[in-house]
Order: structure tokens, then C-alpha cells, then sequence
């Protein structure tokens, strides 16, 4: 299978869609100022009453998110992956959200997943061991 590389990951948008994207990658950048505890409670309310997410409503949500932001397309994984929740939110849905490290090399990095599978991922994700999540109530 082939992986779509970065920059075929970004999609134009309707302005409607670019707004709610806009607003989700608002919200994303006050929640990641919150220190990490904080964090996950936040998003444990914010997911209350959620669906789980489908792949390809969280997919749509991360190309959204980084359409509309230069951070969120780059090295900012953890507002990216936020705003993808919140904007899968606003769908009434909810992917599960982690965040994990590896050891070889070391790199921590945060992410959204649909039924085990990160979404939208280029790395291979079985190398990083989750730390926190806030998953979907299935």
C-alpha cells in the first residue's frame, strides 16, 4: 500500500469547512497549553457522547486541519491531532487520541486512531508505546 505523502494530504475546502477547521485548530491551540493532565480530562469531556469516530470522517478531519494550518501540516502533531478530535466532534464522533514515545530513535508524537489504526500516519506506529489517551466510547 502506498502512502500519500504530505502535501496530497492537504485538500481545498469550502470556506464553511475551512471556518469550522479554523476553529478547531483554535481550540487545539488553547488546550495544548494546558499542562498534560489537564489536557486529557479536557478531551474526556469534550469526547462525552461521541459516537466513535469512522476513518474516514477522522481522515477528512485531519486533511481539514492541515489545510487550514501551517503548524498543524508541519511538526505540530499534538495540536494536530487535537483539532482532529475536536473537529471529529463537531461531528458528533470521536477517534481515540494518543499520545506515545519511542526509544530507538527517541521521538514522542501524538496522534488519532479508528479502530486501532492511526489515521493519516506516515511513520510506522507500532514502534511508539502509547503514554496517555482518551479513548472513544465504543
Amino acid at each position: 500500500m502506498t502512502v500519500p505523502a504530505a502535501s496530497e494530504l492537504r485538500v481545498h475546502l469550502p470556506w464553511r469547512r475551512q471556518l469550522t477547521a479554523r476553529a478547531a485548530v483554535g481550540v487545539a491551540r488553547l488546550l495544548i497549553l494546558l499542562p498534560p493532565g489537564r489536557l486529557r480530562k479536557s478531551l474526556k469531556l469534550i469526547s462525552r457522547g461521541a459516537r466513535p469516530a469512522e476513518a474516514a470522517l477522522a481522515l477528512s478531519a485531519r486533511q481539514a486541519t492541515v489545510s487550514v494550518s501551517a503548524r498543524c501540516a508541519g511538526q505540530g502533531c499534538l495540536q494536530r491531532s487535537v483539532a482532529t478530535a475536536v473537529l471529529c466532534r463537531l461531528h458528533g464522533q470521536w477517534p481515540d487520541w494518543c499520545t506515545g514515545v519511542r526509544t530507538q530513535p527517541f521521538r514522542a508524537h501524538a496522534w488519532v486512531e479508528v479502530d486501532g489504526v492511526a489515521v493519516g500516519e506516515i511513520d510506522d506506529m507500532s514502534q511508539f508505546h502509547p503514554t496517555m489517551t482518551v479513548r472513544s466510547a465504543s
